[in-house]
């Protein structure tokens, strides 16, 4: 695929995932994902994920612990198979209603039409400070 697809794969993503729709966005990846976030202790979503069905679980647990205020994406840079999305996101954590904002950087890996793998930059401490 060339990176105008690619780009165009992930903003699919985004927009599935953005109208609640898990199972179309799952549609999107490889059988056998990663799907990485940063380790942040007592933060049950975080860490690294492999398949799409653990991917599917991690959806599920970061609904049930926090809600979206507002998520952003400000910029899509593609190169090669890698696709980097920056932008601002505001969640609020239901058990405590603090709230965690914040930039991102996300980099999507893309293969044969599909998403392969996914690696998550954000300020951990800041998520960490709201599950305390």
């Amino acid at each position: 695929m060339s990176e105008h697809e690619n780009r165009q794969l992930v903003e699919q993503a985004y927009a599935t995932f953005k109208a609640g729709d898990i199972p179309a966005l799952l549609q999107s990846m490889s059988d056998d994902v990663t799907w990485q976030l940063p380790e942040i202790e007592n933060v049950p979503f975080a860490g690294k994920r492999q398949g799409r069905g653990a991917v599917g679980e991690f959806f599920s647990t970061l609904a049930s612990l926090q809600d979206a205020r507002s998520f952003e994406e400000r910029e899509f840079i593609a190169q090669g198979d890698k696709v980097v999305v920056l932008g601002h996101y505001v969640w609020q954590v239901k058990a405590n209603g603090r709230t965690i904002e914040g930039d991102f950087a996300h980099v999507f890996t893309v293969r044969g039409g599909q998403i392969v793998a996914f690696h998550e930059y954000m300020d951990s401490a800041a998520v960490a400070k709201a599950y305390r």
